[in-house]
């Protein structure tokens, strides 16, 4: 089976089938970091824009050391190293980078819609590194292929995702990835930052953390997202600690085999202690290994790839 797909948007338009394809695939990739030689010339002569306009430590590494490992030419573009300092516009940006003839591109942007933009203007395959509100697809994918990786499947299994829900892109393509794939997704957040139309992520809602936390198989915690909110949606961060902390007294109320997940970067104190974090259910840096592998197969599939082709 090949991903017949030009770009990866979101997880919405990502079928079952295709969901799985690429984890699978990404399974196979995480061999390739394991070798002592991480490199294999798969991709060679490919080229790879790395277009990010926001902050980014995890997501814009783990694209560029993927890209190098499958021996791409990857080269990297801030917001502050552009010219839309200058006024340029992201379709002008986008078409003179296709004039360069990339492959592919990776974009974040603070702007939901923007990498929808970006796919519409180029013939290179587009993939949404996070865009404002919107969707961070990569994320959950690599959230998802951790997850199997422990339980041996999605279906049934429940998830708690707990915190700044309103704002978080993370929330929304894990609910609904999860969903897809069978899980039990719930959210949980003060109820400033449970956004409308929520139901349409496939997910229950509550604003009890411990219900949340009860009997689940995943707990995903999400820091508060102050850079995206107008205002302040809570008194204190004592109090928001208080009420949606994840502590070692709330792990207690899930499984006793329970996964703790968090995308990053963390506020320890604050959405999670320090306890919690470095615990024995935390798989948070794996994470992150397996974030590395999902961008892999996501170019290797993307430039033409199928699972069976050879990835040495």
């Amino acid at each position: 089976m090949q991903l017949k797909k030009k770009d990866i948007l979101d997880i919405e338009s990502l079928s079952v089938e295709e969901i799985n394809l690429i984890l699978d695939t990404a399974e196979g990739m995480k061999e390739i970091s394991e070798r002592p030689i991480k490199k294999v010339p798969t991709l060679r002569g490919k080229t790879i824009v790395l277009f990010f306009h926001e902050p980014s430590t995890r997501t814009k590494v783990s694209f560029d050391i993927a890209a190098k490992r499958l021996s791409a030419d990857s080269i990297s573009i801030s917001a502050s190293s552009s010219s839309m300092v200058k006024g340029e516009t992201l379709i002008d940006t986008a078409k003179n980078l296709e004039a360069m003839n990339p492959d592919i591109i990776v974009m974040r942007h603070s702007e939901g819609g923007a990498a929808q933009l970006m796919a519409k203007n180029v013939r290179a395959s587009v993939i949404n590194g996070g865009d404002g509100r919107h969707a961070h697809p990569t994320q959950a994918l690599l959230d998802m292929m951790s997850a199997r990786q422990k339980l041996g499947t999605l279906q049934g299994k429940k998830i708690a995702i707990i915190g700044d829900i309103a704002h978080s892109r993370v929330a929304r393509s894990n609910a609904v990835g999860f969903s897809k794939m069978g899980a039990n997704v719930v959210l949980a957040g003060p109820p400033t930052m449970i956004p409308k139309g929520v139901e349409t992520y496939g997910a229950d809602v509550t604003w009890d953390m411990d219900e949340a936390v009860s009997d689940a198989d995943i707990i995903m915690m999400l820091r508060i997202q102050k850079e995206r909110q107008e205002n302040f949606l809570f008194s204190t961060v004592r109090e928001y600690s208080r009420y949606y902390g994840l502590t070692e007294k709330r792990v207690k109320r899930a499984k006793k085999d329970v996964l703790i997940m968090h995308p990053g970067p963390m506020n320890r104190g604050v959405e999670i202690s320090d306890e919690v974090a470095d615990g024995p259910y935390s798989i948070i840096l794996e994470q992150v290994t397996n974030g590395v592998a999902v961008r892999m197969a996501l170019f290797y599939l993307l430039a033409g790839g199928s699972r069976d082709g050879d990835t040495d």
